[in-house]
């Protein structure tokens, strides 16, 4: 959520499918694969468009000391596949799982996002104070695509075609849940560099629940976004790889992953707000290679230090690349001192082309 000057709550909309896949399908010849594709970025549009129209000067939540719930609270809605949000409540906090998989899932990844937080940083929920989590599913027709909206998680059950259930993949969650989490600390604007920074600490929050979950460490991870989301007619793994953007997919229908992992193939454009789920890939980088150098548990240094910039108080609104790199080495030699964690952050930003001075 943005609370504006006002004082008022600002809706948000983010997507884990970027608009260029969905316009990019809309324009295949197969109606099959075509109309869900069309209905879903007629869906967006208007949601998209409310986002770039509000003002983005809110007032960032901090954590602070003091009591807060240590379980999540969540509650699960089916939209029953209309489009009027929440829908029918199907499931609360504490109750049994359901007939229902997709409800299910939802609720586990909620609470997935929910422990990683508070387990790893001491953080209950994406407010910092146990603020409780929402979640629709079967929202739509063959809707090809879930959001956070500033209030509460939405899932498409996908066409079967291209998209699967996207309730599927845990790091989905997660990465919807983490745009909360930026809104209510960093507060980064959704355009540009600091767009993509936005959707790239999504992503990492997404990888490290996933890795949380699994019990892996960052040698063992996939390193995908959205693994097991395309369906078996698709050539390709995931949406995103932050191991190697740009290798996620490539399909007759799709495309091929258009994602750039260094500065030198930067993707300057007016569309997707300036490109911020395409050069997002190049940040997304730059943490993947943190992490395996330290190797361990992602979550545990290369995690940490990322946290600290997200929470810490110091990134604006409108920070680039250089900035946010700047800042990881200055946290990374607050928590860990002159050592192996802070050269390998230089190291990483250096390898995708980010200076890390001034």
């Amino acid at each position: 959520m943005h609370l504006r000057t006002d004082g008022e709550l600002n809706p948000v909309f983010c997507t884990i499918v970027p608009p260029h896949v969905l316009d990019h399908l809309s324009r295949c010849a197969d109606a099959r694969l075509a109309d869900p594709a069309r209905r879903t970025l007629a869906a967006d549009g208007p949601r998209r468009d409310r986002r770039m129209m509000t003002a983005l000067a809110a007032t960032p939540v901090r954590h602070t000391a003091g009591a807060v719930p240590s379980k999540p609270h969540r509650t699960l809605y089916d939209c029953e596949r209309g489009t009027t949000l929440p829908g029918v409540k199907v499931r609360e906090e504490g109750d049994k799982p359901t007939s229902d998989a997709s409800v299910n899932r939802a609720y586990a990844g909620l609470g997935a996002t929910f422990e990683l937080l508070l387990s790893a940083y001491g953080r209950s929920s994406i407010d910092g104070r146990g603020l409780p989590l929402t979640g629709s599913v079967h929202y739509g027709r063959e809707y090809n695509n879930a959001f956070f909206d500033g209030e509460q998680m939405v899932f498409g059950d996908g066409d079967g075609e291209i998209f699967l259930d996207f309730t599927v993949a845990v790091d989905v969650i997660a990465h919807e849940l983490a745009h909360g989490l930026t809104q209510y600390t960093a507060n980064l604007r959704y355009e540009g560099q600091s767009g993509a920074l936005n959707e790239s600490v999504s992503d990492v929050i997404g990888s490290l629940v996933k890795q949380y979950s699994l019990g892996q460490s960052a040698e063992q991870a996939d390193w995908l976004i959205g693994a097991g989301l395309l369906a078996p007619r698709v050539s390709g793994d995931a949406l995103r790889s932050m191991k190697a953007p740009g290798t996620a997919y490539d399909d007759d229908v799709l495309g091929k992953d258009p994602q750039p992992g260094s500065m030198d193939d930067y993707i300057e454009t007016e569309e997707d707000n300036g490109g911020v789920h395409l050069n997002s890939g190049i940040p997304n980088r730059a943490f993947y290679l943190l992490a395996t150098a330290l190797g361990g548990n992602s979550w545990e240094r290369a995690g940490q230090i990322w946290f600290d910039v997200l929470t810490g108080g110091e990134l604006t609104a409108n920070a680039d690349f250089a900035e946010f790199a700047r800042l990881t080495v200055a946290a990374a030699g607050a928590r860990f001192g002159e050592a192996d964690e802070r050269e390998a952050v230089l190291k990483a930003w250096s390898e995708v082309g980010v200076p890390t001075r001034a």
